[in-house]
């Protein structure tokens, strides 16, 4: 028995260790010359990336950071095959995961405490408790994004569905560890946002253009209107530092 609380804290330390990976805070200081942290909204996370440095640099950022909290509470499985650990026991240990590893991307001990939001690393962590789920919460954020170009209004809308479609999911709504875990996890979502709704009631919160064909500058152009990345999005400009080979 003691060897099996011994197990599981091992595992929940992991998924925080995974969790403050900053995919961010590294990509851009390597191959850009930045601390993304200094920039945009000083964000350790794919929106900023995608802001500040374009959509090369924020597709990678968003992949690790999506697999890192799927890897966090995937390895949680290893543990069913303790006979005292029950169906039951793996779930909250999953769930202490999620928490484990979104913490850590929120304060990373490889960062100096200084992080994102998690919203990628809380998206793969659920997709490893139970897939269906977080693939609604993403086709609702998606909608949203693609109409209202708000990557903050998308995250809260698919965080306050995700209750809703675990009280409507038949293989997770009979935990009531899992119900409470979606309602935490859309509270929380709204209070890590809530400058961003300040924002949007003022009308000066940023859209995010993914699809929107970006803008060609003149070599040479003034500080402060460098040309974009190649592939950011229009109005993004250069990042200070390296320009990107």
């Amino acid at each position: 028995m003691i060897l099996t609380y011994y197990t599981a804290t091992t595992m929940i330390v992991i998924a925080y260790l995974l969790g403050s990976i900053p995919s961010a805070v590294w990509i851009g200081k390597k191959y850009y010359g930045i601390d993304i942290r200094e920039h945009g909204s000083k964000n350790a996370g794919t929106t900023n990336m995608l802001r500040v440095l374009g959509r090369r640099a924020a597709l990678p950022v968003f992949a690790l950071d999506f697999l890192k909290g799927f890897v966090a509470v995937t390895i949680i499985e290893m543990l069913k095959y303790d006979v005292h650990i029950g169906d039951n026991d793996l779930i909250n240990l999953k769930i202490a995961a999620v928490f484990a590893a979104v913490l850590g991307h929120i304060f990373p001990v490889f960062a100096g405490f200084r992080g994102g939001k998690g919203v990628a690393t809380l998206v793969g962590a659920v997709t490893g408790i139970y897939p269906p789920v977080a693939l609604l919460c993403f086709g609702v954020w998606f909608v949203v994004l693609m109409v209202s170009h708000y990557v903050s209004l998308a995250s809260m809308a698919a965080g306050c569905c995700f209750p809703l479609f675990t009280l409507i999911s038949p293989k997770v709504n009979q935990s009531v560890s899992f119900v409470v875990f979606s309602f935490v996890i859309a509270i929380l979502l709204i209070y890590t946002h809530r400058k961003n709704i300040e924002r949007l009631k003022a009308g000066t919160e940023s859209k995010t253009y993914i699809w929107k064909p970006r803008r060609i500058h003149p070599a040479g152009a003034a500080p402060g209107k460098d040309a974009a990345p190649e592939d950011a999005p229009s109005g993004a400009g250069q990042a200070p530092g390296k320009r990107e080979k």
